[in-house]
Formats: structure tokens, C-alpha cells, sequence
């Protein structure tokens, strides 16, 4: 297949990518190397694409309108993975318009671009954070997501929601894949991990919020890639059993799909420390703090659906997946 994937810079596009590329598949990868975070890890992510003769690469904002026509018109995929996206809950607060940009008017130039090029199906990232105040656990994809916590989730939300009017209008397949905390090699400098690593090496405090009693369900990388490739292959079909008067969230009369992909294992953030000292062979100095604006304190996945309908099984303990990481950091930056 020729697979289109957004964010091919990314954390998890780049992954995407390696993935597809060696099965055979023709990858398109745009990114617009953006500096919410260390544009040389990005370049050094793409770098290891590059030389792979069926990976195009191409540096386009999802917001440029007429880009994307072109982008569509020109590669005609065949799928679209689509993970580009302004991420972050906390930088939502300082940034709230980087949010509209990517992640509502980047949704619908992929749409539009998926519906006029007649793609068989599109799959794109939301993000657990849709579940929002939502207390009852685990977090199941059949539960109403109506009230977010930060304007990070009300676009994930909103993806969501335009994708079912495209599938439902349009007869366009969508699954969305709402990502649980995902962790590993190649990683986001602003998640956790990333930043506790760093400084827990250079003798420097980290910060701890929700006094480190926040339970999240951390995913390995491997794991969040096998779910995104087997839901592409997967193609969204409707629900003949979808009712109306009592409407399934993940489901629809419409070829829409949601799923949750986590390890459906929440890990105390505490505990998650523990290890990572462990693995760096250094104790954490902590600041202990309250809760932040736009947190929620606990994740977990019911990944049931996703299991039944693409057998995922996610086999990486955040033992393992921990160890993985550390031995990649202090590889990359010689530490």
C-alpha cells in the first residue's frame, strides 16, 4: 500500500513509519519540524527513515489548506495515519491557539483531503485525555466523553466528532486510537520520563505532581505501534446492531470506529520513579506538588474492543519498556 502518515517526525509517526516501511508498504511522511520541542531529534528521527527508497518526505503544516490539496492530489495514498497533532495538556493553557490550528483545522484538511482522494480508510490519534472528569475505571470507549478537562481534549474530542460526520456523510472508515501515556525510545522531551531522566542524571530535583499518587497507564512504544498497524489493516465497518435511542459512543451506523489502546495496566506514578531510579542506578530528589490544572489523576484502558475485533495484546512490562528507554537515552546523548 502507499500509506500516508502525518507527523512522520513524531515520537510515534517516526515508529509508524520504520513499521510500514518494513513490511514492504510506500510511506509519505510529512512534518513541519515545528519547535514545541528539540528539532534535532526530530531530523535525527527522519534521518533513519531517509535512506529507505519508499519513504517520501515532505515538510508540510496540516494547517496549510492548500498544501494539503496539493500534498493529496499529488500522492493519492491509499490510508492515512494520521498523527500530527499539537500535543501537550499543560502547554494547551499557554498556547490555546497551536491547538486550533493543528489539531482542528489540521483535522479537516486531512478529512477533505481523505474524502476527495477516495481513501480506504483513515486512522488518526485522540488521546485519553477525552475522558476527562470521567471516574469510573477503566476508561471504556462505550462511556460518554462530554467533559473534558483542558482544551488539548475538548480538540481530540472534536477530532472525534468530525470524523464520524465524514464517515457517516461520506462513507469515509475512520478509527480514532486514544493513546494511554505512551513511553520508549525516541520519546517526547515533554513527557515525563523524558524530563526525569535528564534530570535525575544531572543531580537536578523533578517535580512530582499529584504527590506522585497520579496512576497512569504507561504504554510502550512497540506496543502502541502494533495497535496502530493492525487497526489500519482493520478497515472501520459500520454497526448493524447501532441503535439510536441508545446510542454506542464507539461504535456507529456509519463506518466509525473508536478504540482505546493502552497497556491496561495503571502503573502509580511513584512506583514508575522507582524503577527508573533503579534502571539509572540513581535515587530522585522530589518536589512534591498538588495536582495541575488539566490533569487528571488516574488513567487505565478497558482494551477489550480492540482486542476482540484486531487481537491486541500489549506484552511490554514498564519494567522492561523503562530499562529500554533508559539504555536508548544514554546511547543517544552519550550520557
Amino acid at each position: 500500500m502507499k500509506v500516508l502518515v502525518t507527523g512522520s517526525a513524531g515520537f510515534i509517526g517516526s515508529h509508524v513509519c520504520h513499521r510500514l516501511l518494513d513490511r514492504g508498504d510506500e510511506v509519505v511522511g510529512i512534518d513541519d519540524l515545528n519547535d514545541y520541542y528539540d528539532v534535532t531529534l526530530k531530523q535525527a528521527r527522519l534521518e533513519r527513515l531517509l535512506p529507505n527508497s519508499r519513504f517520501t518526505d515532505v515538510r508540510l503544516d496540516i494547517a496549510n489548506r492548500e498544501g494539503m490539496e496539493a500534498l493529496f492530489e499529488e500522492h493519492s495514498p491509499d490510508r492515512v495515519v494520521h498523527l500530527a497533532a499539537q500535543a501537550g495538556v499543560r502547554y494547551s493553557l499557554e498556547n490555546p491557539h497551536a491547538y486550533v490550528s493543528a489539531n482542528l483545522v489540521g483535522q479537516i484538511n486531512v478529512l477533505e483531503g481523505c474524502r476527495h482522494s477516495q481513501v480506504e480508510h483513515l486512522v488518526y490519534a485522540s488521546s485519553s485525555s477525552v475522558y476527562g472528569a470521567n471516574e469510573a475505571m477503566p476508561f471504556s470507549v462505550h462511556d460518554n466523553v462530554d467533559h473534558p478537562l483542558s482544551l488539548y481534549a475538548a480538540t481530540k474530542k472534536a477530532d472525534e466528532l468530525m470524523c464520524h460526520t465524514y464517515s457517516y456523510l461520506y462513507d469515509l472508515p475512520t478509527t480514532g486510537l486514544r493513546f494511554f501515556t505512551v513511553y520508549g525510545p525516541w520519546g517526547r522531551p515533554d513527557m515525563a520520563l523524558f524530563i526525569f531522566t535528564k534530570k535525575i542524571l544531572a543531580g537536578e530535583p523533578i517535580d512530582v505532581f499529584n504527590y506522585g499518587k497520579h496512576r497512569r497507564d504507561f504504554t510502550y512504544i512497540d506496543d502502541i505501534v502494533e495497535g496502530v498497524i493492525r487497526t489500519l489493516d482493520n478497515v472501520a465497518t459500520a454497526n448493524p446492531d447501532w441503535q439510536g435511542n441508545s446510542p454506542d459512543p464507539g461504535t456507529s451506523k456509519a463506518p466509525y470506529r473508536i478504540y482505546n489502546i493502552g497497556s491496561n495496566n495503571p502503573v502509580e506514578l511513584s512506583r514508575y520513579i522507582e524503577i527508573l531510579e533503579e534502571c539509572l542506578g540513581k535515587k530522585a530528589e522530589k518536589n512534591l506538588l498538588p495536582l495541575q490544572p488539566g490533569d487528571v489523576p488516574a488513567t487505565y484502558a478497558d482494551v477489550d474492543a480492540l482486542i476482540e475485533d484486531v487481537d491486541y495484546k500489549p506484552e511490554t512490562t514498564v519494567d522492561d519498556g523503562i530499562k529500554r528507554f533508559v539504555a536508548w537515552y544514554r546511547d543517544y546523548y552519550k550520557v
